[in-house]
C-alpha cells in the first residue's frame, strides 16, 4: 500500500543511485572524501540519525530505511534536498525513496559534490514535512582538523573531606579556534545517552558521581572524553525518619482481577525531612535491586512480586515493601466480520425492472463463536450510511444501488457489498418531493430536531418537504413555509404537537433566510456545541471548541488526523471558511482542507483512516512558513504547488478568508478574495470500485465526496471558524 501511495515520487532527481552499499558499478566508482549517512525508522517526525556538518568537496550520501535502522512497519521515507529556498544551497538535486522491501533492502547511495554553505533537507511523503534538518558545509582542504578544548568546573560548599554538602554544580566550557564550537554534551554516572549541555548541571543526590563530557566543533571534530568525579553528602540534619513509600498497579483487568497482557507498577516516595535520595525496586523474591526511574511494565504471564524501598539524604532507609499481581494473556480476539446477505422483493416486468417499488431486505450473521452483530447499515445511491432497522422501500423511478455492511460487537466491519436494480413507473406515480433527504431525523439546515424523518401520506419524507436547501430571501418567508407544511402534517396525523414545536424551533435556530444565508450557503460549523458534535475526528490529534466559536487544532493530543463532516457528500460546490495561524513561537500553522474524499470508514485497509482522504481526495494546503514543505497555502497537495509569493502571507494571529470552488474537475482557491491558484484535475470523474493504488498517478479523483479539516500536530496550531458550503 505504501509503495502505491508514493508511486508518483521519483527515486532520484538528477542523480544515479547505486544498487547497494559496497556494490557500485565499476565505471561509476570513485573515491569520495567523506561518507554522510542518514537513517530512518518507524518515526514520522525525525530521522533516526543525520549528519550536521560536512566539508566541501566530493561526498558519498548513504540513506538507509530498513529493519536494521529500526523500521518495523515497512513505511517508506525519502531524503530530499530542497533547491527552491534562496536561503540554502541549491546545487545538489537529491530525492531518494527508501523502502525496507525494495530491491536494495532500503539502503541507497549517491555521489555528490558539496559546496560551502547550508543544505536544507526533508521528507516529502504527504503529512511528513516536519522530518527535516540542515547540513552545514565548511571549506574543504582539511583546514580544521583540531578538536575543541573542553573543561569542567565543579562548585559548591565542601566539607573537610572535600565532599560537596547538599549539592554540586558542574559547569562546562569549550573553545575552538577553527570552525567554532558546535555543541557540548555530557553523561551522568551510569547513563548511556549523551545529553546536550545548555546550563550548569546541579547534582543533589547523595553519593559518589562521575560526569563525563566532550565537545564537537562545526567541522565535525570531537574532543577526547574527559570526566569529573566528586561526592555529594547530606547537610547536617537531625532527620531520623525514613521516607514514606507506596506503590500502585495499573492495567486492564479481566473478571478475575488479573491484568491482561501487561501490568504497570508505579512507585512513589516522600520525605518531609532531608528529602528522598534514592528509590529502588526488584522483581521477584531474588531479583537484584535496580534504580527506579519510572513506571515498571511487566509483560510476562504469571504471578509476580515487585519489591521496593527508598532512602533519604540523611541515610534513613525505608522498610522494604512489595506488591503482588498476576498477568494473563489476552483471550483470543474476534477478528472475523459478520457475513451479510440481501434479498429484493417486488413485482417485475419482462425486463426484470421493478414496477413502482422494490423492497430491499438486508441480513447479517456473525457465525458461531463470534461476538454478535452490533448493527447493520445501508447506503442508497452513494448516500451516507444509515442504520438499517427494517426493509428499505425504494419507489423512485430510475437505476438504484444499495450498499450494505454489518459490524459486530468486537468492532469488525464487513466489506461493503452492493445490489443494483431498476424501478420503472407502475400504477403508483413517483412521489412529488421537492428535495431528497433520507436522513433518520428531520434536520433543518444543521439543526437536528430529533423528530423521526418519517414518510408522509404523499410518500415524501418530512425533511424533503421542508426545502431547507432552497435559497430563501428572508427567514420570515422560510418560517411561514415551514408552518404551512407542519399545519398540513399535523392535520394528517403525521406529527403531533410536540414534534410540530420541535421542527418549528429547529427552523428558527437554523438561520435559513437570514442575511448570512442569502448567498445560499449552508453553515456546517457555526461555533456551537451542537454544530461541532456533527463533525468526527479520525486518526491522531484533535480539535477543541473555543468560547468565541472557533476551533483550534492539536490542543488535546498530538498526531496527524482529520476532522470531517460525515452528514453528506458534495459534488460541485463553493466552500468558504476562515483560518488563523496560531502556532506557538516562531513556528507556523500547518494544516489543510480535504475535499471530495469517500466515506472514511469504507476503507478499513488504510493504516490510519485519514489516508483515505489523502489517497482519494485532494488537500488544499494551509502553510505560510518560508521554509520546510514546498507546498504553501493554496497548493493542491502533491499535485500543484503555490509559492509564498503567489499565495501571500498575513500576520500570525490574523483571520484569513478562504474559498475553494470546485466545478467538474476545475479547482479554484481564493485567499482574502484573491484568486491564488487554479488547478485542472486531469482524467477525472468517479471511478468504481475504488482503486487499490494511488489514483493521483494519473490525476483521477472522485467527482463528489466529503469535506474535512486537517490537524497536523500540537505545534502546527491552526484555528478555523464559520465553515459554509453551497452546491453549484
Amino acid at each position: 500500500m505504501w509503495a502505491a501511495l508514493l508511486a508518483g515520487l521519483m527515486m532520484m532527481l538528477g542523480l544515479q543511485a547505486l544498487p547497494a552499499a559496497g556494490q557500485p558499478k565499476a565505471e561509476d566508482a570513485r573515491a569520495a572524501a567523506q561518507v554522510l549517512t542518514w537513517t530512518a525508522g518507524d518515526g514520522i517526525d525525525q530521522y533516526v540519525s543525520a549528519p550536521a556538518t560536512a566539508v566541501a568537496g566530493p561526498a558519498t550520501i548513504v540513506f538507509e530505511n530498513s529493519e536494521a535502522t529500526g523500521n518495523t512497519t515497512g513505511m517508506p521515507h525519502t531524503l530530499t534536498f530542497v533547491t527552491s529556498d534562496p536561503e540554502y544551497n541549491s546545487d545538489v538535486q537529491l530525492n531518494i525513496l527508501a523502502n525496507p522491501s525494495d530491491a536494495q533492502g532500503g539502503r541507497h547511495t549517491a555521489e555528490v559534490t558539496l559546496t560551502p554553505g547550508k543544505y536544507l533537507y526533508h521528507c516529502t511523503i504527504p503529512g511528513h514535512g516536519s522530518m527535516q534538518g540542515v547540513l552545514t558545509v565548511t571549506e574543504g582542504g582539511g583546514e580544521d582538523t583540531t578538536a575543541p578544548e573542553v573543561t569542567a568546573k565543579v562548585t559548591g560548599t565542601r566539607n573537610d573531606a572535600g565532599a560537596y554538602v547538599g549539592a554540586a554544580t558542574v559547569a562546562l566550557e569549550a573553545t575552538d579556534e577553527g570552525s567554532g564550537v558546535d555543541h557540548v554534551e555530557y553523561v551522568l554516572d551510569d547513563e548511556e545517552v549523551w545529553q546536550p549541555y545548555t546550563a550548569p548541571v546541579v547534582i543533589d543526590q547523595v553519593g559518589a558521581h562521575t560526569v563525563r563530557y566532550r565537545a564537537l566543533d562545526k567541522a565535525g571534530n570531537v574532543s577526547e572524553e574527559k570526566s569529573a568525579e566528586f561526592t555529594v553528602v547530606a547537610p547536617p540534619t537531625d532527620d531520623t525518619t525514613p521516607p514514606e513509600t507506596s506503590a500502585t498497579v495499573d492495567g486492564e483487568k479481566n473478571a478475575d482481577g488479573h491484568y491482561i497482557d501487561m501490568a504497570t507498577v508505579t512507585v512513589t516516595a516522600s520525605d518531609t525531612g532531608s528529602g528522598v535520595n534514592t528509590i529502588e525496586y526488584a522483581l521477584g523474591a531474588d531479583g537484584a535491586w535496580q534504580p527506579y526511574s519510572g513506571p515498571v511494565m511487566v509483560h510476562e504471564t504469571g504471578t509476580h512480586t515487585v519489591r521496593y524501598r527508598a532512602t533519604d539524604k540523611a541515610g534513613n532507609a525505608a522498610a522494604e515493601k512489595s506488591v503482588e499481581f498476576t498477568v494473563v494473556a489476552a483471550p483470543p480476539q474476534d477478528t472475523t466480520p459478520p457475513t451479510t446477505g440481501v434479498t429484493l422483493q417486488g413485482t417485475k416486468n419482462s425486463d426484470g425492472a421493478y414496477l413502482g417499488r422494490a423492497t430491499v431486505t438486508v441480513s447479517a450473521d456473525d457465525g458461531h463463536g463470534g461476538s454478535g452483530v452490533a448493527r447493520i447499515e445501508y447506503s442508497l445511491d452513494a448516500g451516507p450510511y444509515l442504520e438499517y432497522t427494517g426493509p428499505v422501500v425504494v419507489d423512485r423511478v430510475g437505476r438504484h444501488t444499495v450498499a450494505y455492511r454489518a459490524t459486530d460487537e468486537a468492532g469488525n466491519t464487513s466489506e461493503p457489498l452492493t445490489v443494483s436494480f431498476t424501478v420503472v413507473s407502475g400504477s403508483v406515480p413517483a412521489p412529488p418531493c421537492p428535495e431528497y433527504d433520507e436522513r433518520l431525523t428531520v434536520i433543518v439546515g444543521t439543526v437536528d430536531s430529533g423528530v423521526p424523518n418519517r414518510v408522509t401520506n404523499n410518500r415524501c419524507r418530512i425533511g424533503e418537504m421542508i426545502e431547507d436547501e432552497k435559497e430563501w430571501t428572508s427567514q420570515a418567508l422560510f418560517l411561514k413555509h415551514v408552518r404551512t407544511v407542519l399545519d398540513a402534517l399535523k392535520k394528517e396525523g403525521v406529527v403531533d404537537r410536540r414534534e410540530y414545536r420541535a421542527i418549528n424551533k429547529a427552523a428558527r435556530q437554523s438561520g435559513i433566510g437570514t442575511p448570512g444565508q442569502t448567498e445560499g450557503y449552508r453553515t456546517i460549523l457555526d461555533g456551537t456545541e451542537a454544530s461541532f458534535a456533527k463533525w468526527e475526528q479520525v486518526g491522531g490529534g484533535s480539535f477543541s471548541l473555543n468560547p468565541d466559536g472557533s476551533i483550534t487544532s492539536g490542543t488535546a493530543r498530538d498526531g496527524l488526523g482529520m476532522l470531517w463532516f460525515p452528514e453528506r457528500k458534495y459534488g460541485d460546490f463553493s466552500l468558504k471558511l476562515q483560518w488563523r495561524d496560531d502556532a506557538p513561537g516562531t513556528g507556523n500553522a500547518n494544516s489543510g482542507v480535504f475535499v471530495r474524499f469517500p466515506q472514511i470508514h469504507d476503507h478499513p485497509e488504510e493504516p490510519r483512516p485519514e489516508w483515505a482522504a489523502i489517497k482519494f481526495g485532494h488537500e488544499v494546503q494551509v502553510f505560510d512558513s518560508p521554509t520546510g514543505d514546498m507546498y504553501k497555502t493554496g497548493s493542491v497537495y502533491g499535485f500543484d504547488r503555490v509559492g509564498l509569493a503567489g499565495a501571500g502571507v498575513t500576520q500570525k494571529g490574523t483571520w484569513n478568508d478562504y474559498e475553494i470552488r470546485v466545478v467538474d474537475q476545475h479547482y479554484e482557491v481564493y485567499r482574502n478574495g484573491v484568486l491564488i491558484n487554479e488547478f485542472d484535475n486531469i482524467g477525472g470523474l468517479d471511478f468504481s470500485p475504488p482503486r487499490s493504488d494511488d489514483p493521483g498517478t494519473d490525476g483521477r479523483r472522485y467527482a463528489s465526496g466529503y469535506v474535512g479539516l486537517q490537524v497536523h500536530s500540537t505545534t502546527d496550531v491552526v484555528s478555523f471558524r464559520d465553515v459554509r458550503i453551497k452546491d453549484l
